[in-house]
């Protein structure tokens, strides 16, 4: 059931990305804006706003921390890791 949540939100996310992030979170904001500076389209999901999700993410991923990202381009959806690893990626 934990990868069908995720799937279902990169079926409807229509964005480049698909990313989970938490509230007060540095990383979740500097994401936001290396997805902003690279003009690539994200669509965001907040944990504190939906209950359950982040044990469903973990779960699928393995990933403890926020934010947790996957690239949606080219009809697949990839798990990338967070903002370190997308940096990264990104380059």
């Amino acid at each position: 059931m934990s990868e069908t949540v995720v799937l279902e939100h990169a079926a409807q996310a229509g964005t480049d990305f698909l990313m989970y992030t938490g509230n007060f979170c540095g990383y979740c904001t500097a994401a936001k804006r290396l997805f902003k500076g690279k003009s690539l389209s994200v669509k965001e999901y907040n944990f504190d706003q939906h209950s359950g999700l982040r044990q469903a993410v973990v779960a699928a991923t393995g990933h403890r921390t926020v934010p947790v990202i996957f690239d949606l381009r080219d009809g697949n959806v990839m798990f990338i890791g967070g903002f370190d690893e997308t940096n990264a990626y990104l380059k």
